[in-house]
């Protein structure tokens, strides 16, 4: 396992596992010196999916991979299946 600093993933680019371009790492949270959770600020039309945001706290265990992109679990955006419901054709 590769060990990655902090400092090495602020800036990086966020996909959500489903491709779609997300935003920008801007800190991560620590909490009892242990990494807990990434604030990203939300760029382009994503903002709508999170009610005009401008960025969200994403739980560490959501994260699904960090190296040149950062890649995070469609499930950890707060509307996430509220959209993939609507999105659904009618019967």
């Amino acid at each position: 396992m590769k060990v990655i600093k902090i400092s090495e993933v602020l800036g990086k680019r966020v996909f959500t596992d489903s491709g779609q371009y997300f935003g920008v790492v801007e800190e991560a949270n620590l909490q009892d010196n242990r990494l807990d959770g990434w604030r990203i600020r939300v760029d382009g039309s994503m903002t709508a999916l999170i009610s005009g945001a401008r960025g969200v706290i994403v739980p560490h265990r959501f994260v699904k991979a960090i190296n040149d992109v950062f890649i995070i679990n469609r499930t950890a955006l707060p509307s996430a299946p509220e959209m993939e419901f609507e999105a659904a054709p009618e019967d």
